[in-house]
């Protein structure tokens, strides 16, 4: 791990944080702004849930600069710094995937469950969710805290990308329970809740391909594209800490360190991103970028939500003549 570090891979990844920079800071201080003060209706617990991952993400990538600058002059800023803004990062992971998947389950809940989601489906609920979002995402980034390390190359420069742990056992429990818990299980979650929803959209009578399933599978894709090559790099340490042979312990570990600056550098693409596919999806609305496009979207997200709800209680009505008071109460509050 303390190999020098090429001048092209350095290159390569301060470019990457400087463009993510560049277009997430505004982007998603944008969809902030807009969410707080520009929506003028209620805001559905979608476009609460949006306005959280933007803030994670903001969160992130104002950090960007000292790594940019840590990236080319190594690491000044000492260990406590170091540890500080490490775990910022892992929080945001936690928090985007946690977030993305409480979205998908919401759109499962609203498509295959549209009259029992409806006691749950309600801002105040979402808002209880969401800290216990935060509050899990602060816990399980504490290793950062115990781990995170300064480490220094062959030449002396520090870099602030270090794990170190005690004994391999630590290392093997903690990349594997953070692949586990922010990686696998979601994508397994994600997967059942999608399949779901797309054999039931085949049999319904209404159209239910609207602006929100657009918005949010965009977002879990990009999320998994962003995220699949620093989980897979996470793997193969595990496996170099596994094996017994020397030559294919030395060889994963050379691929290891060879793509985890690369890895980590398009994970803070997905802080950026989202903001991007928020303005596709505004284009679609009025041509060319404007602000009162985005507002628009968010507006259309919330309108979606509850005549999504309203179609779906319709559609679970007409199968059956006998419609119940819990039906009735749905059409209504929809």
């Amino acid at each position: 791990m303390t190999e020098q570090l090429p001048l092209t891979q350095n290159t390569v990844a301060s470019i990457i944080l400087g463009l993510a920079c560049l277009v997430g800071v505004p982007g998603n201080a944008l969809v902030i702004w807009i969410v707080l003060f520009a929506v003028k209706k209620q805001r559905s617990p979608t476009v609460i849930l949006i306005l959280n991952l933007a803030i994670a993400d903001e969160l992130v990538l104002i950090t960007l600069p000292l790594w940019i600058y840590a990236f080319v002059n190594g690491w000044a800023f000492g260990q406590p710094f170091c540890k500080f803004l490490s775990y910022i990062i892992y929080c945001n992971m936690y928090v985007s995937i946690f977030l993305i998947t409480v979205m998908s389950i919401e759109r499962f809940m609203a498509v295959i469950y549209p009259l029992a989601s409806q006691r749950w489906r309600q801002n105040k609920v979402v808002v209880k969710v969401v800290f216990i979002v935060w509050v899990l995402s602060l816990l399980f980034s504490v290793p950062v805290l115990l781990y995170q390390v300064v480490g220094a190359d062959d030449t002396g420069q520090q870099y602030c990308l270090y794990m170190q742990y005690e004994t391999d056992k630590e290392e093997i429990f903690c990349m594997v329970f953070q692949t586990l818990v922010s990686f696998v299980i979601p994508f397994v979650v994600l997967s059942i809740s999608y399949i779901c929803i797309g054999r039931k959209v085949k049999s319904m009578r209404f159209n239910t391909k609207n602006r929100t399933g657009v918005v949010i599978g965009s977002v879990v894709i990009v999320f998994f594209i962003c995220w699949m090559p620093h989980n897979v790099l996470n793997l193969i340490s595990v496996a170099a800490l596994m094996t017994s042979n020397e030559a294919i312990s030395e060889t994963l570990n050379d691929i290891y360190t060879g793509g985890i600056f690369i890895a980590g550098a398009l994970a803070f693409i997905n802080s950026c991103i989202n903001p991007v596919l928020y303005a596709f999806a505004a284009r679609k609305i009025r041509s060319g970028f404007q602000i009162s496009a985005l507002t628009k979207l968010f507006d259309q997200l919330t309108h979606s939500h509850k005549e999504e709800s309203r179609k779906e209680c319709m559609d679970n009505t007409r199968k059956d003549t006998s419609i119940t008071m819990e039906e009735k109460d749905c059409l209504q509050d929809t």
